[in-house]
């Protein structure tokens, strides 16, 4: 059996809308063994259990890469992740498909091939490279349409809460709710954010980290879409955290350097909102990862 962890992703953090992307410690996952069968799906709703399945297309895709047969597969899924709400739902469902077709055939994609795949798949990189690769990443499409990504570990000593509302924002309706144009002023202040937001989360200063998440490209038409928004981003900054909305929402994630007001935030979140998931989260450093069992025994990683 092959045993694929992916952690969720939270895209933009503030200022770098389709650019910045962030691993966190929120995992789903996903087992593939071989079946009697040609495919059995189980662990989600019963119509996603066919070829449709996410997970299994980006495996197929996964195995003709690799001009190899696809197997008979039993793919079980445990998926924590929640979908629609801003936490890269979909790039860990096809970061687990083509990360097990690698597995079941010796590891035989690299990493710099498990990216090209996975951002075909999703159209965009910012999700399924931190999926990949773990931490902060930085990425966008070159000339040849192929990812390019620059990796930044986070400080140690910041701590992020994630604020899951019991309700879906529609990535096409967030993406709808966008202006068509942005002013030079306005890009000047996304470029100056967005540089001094990765360096600030890097060193762990949560001054700056504040400064810098001030976005003006899409968080303050994607807010409209969350009604709690301003009463969230309320209990967050009251304690000293910084907010912003993750992906495309409706996932508020809140950044302090302070472990007590993290557990405030928390604390206060589930008062507001009884409905909601509130989890602290730590940022995970090592993106995707696979183990072979064979009768209960780790073959190999």
């Amino acid at each position: 059996m092959i045993k694929i962890k992916v952690p969720a992703t939270s895209a933009n953090v503030g200022v770098g809308f389709d650019c910045l992307g962030l691993a966190v410690s929120y995992y789903s996952t996903v087992s593939f063994e071989e079946s009697p069968t040609h495919l059995e799906i189980t662990g989600c709703p019963e119509e996603f259990r066919n070829e449709n399945n996410l997970v299994y297309q980006a495996f197929v895709k996964g195995c003709n890469f690799l001009d190899k047969p696809v197997p008979n597969v039993k793919i079980t899924i445990n998926g924590d992740v929640p979908v629609a709400r801003g936490l890269g739902s979909s790039s860990v469902c096809v970061v687990a498909g083509l990360k097990a077709a690698s597995a079941w055939f010796d590891n035989q994609l690299s990493v710099d091939q498990l990216l090209v795949l996975a951002t075909e798949m999703e159209g965009h990189p910012d999700n399924v490279t931190p999926a990949i690769l773990g931490s902060l990443c930085v990425s966008f499409l070159d000339e040849r349409n192929q990812p390019q990504v620059i990796k930044y570990n986070v400080n140690e000593n910041l701590h992020f809460v994630a604020l899951i509302p019991d309700y879906q924002v529609s990535t096409h309706e967030a993406r709808k709710v966008l202006p068509k144009t942005l002013s030079y002023a306005d890009a000047i202040h996304q470029v100056s954010h967005c540089a001094a937001m990765t360096k600030a989360l890097e060193i762990g200063d949560i001054h700056m980290i504040h400064e810098a998440c001030d976005d003006r490209m899409h968080e303050p038409y994607r807010a409209k879409l969350i009604p709690d928004y301003s009463q969230a981003k309320n209990i967050c900054e009251q304690l000293g955290g910084t907010m912003y909305i993750s992906g495309s929402g409706s996932t508020m994630m809140a950044i302090t350097n302070d472990e007590a007001a993290a557990n405030e935030i928390v604390t206060n979140a589930k008062a507001a909102f009884p409905g909601w998931k509130i989890r602290k989260m730590a940022v995970d450093s090592n993106g995707v990862t696979s183990e072979v069992i064979e009768r209960g025994k780790v073959l190999h990683r």
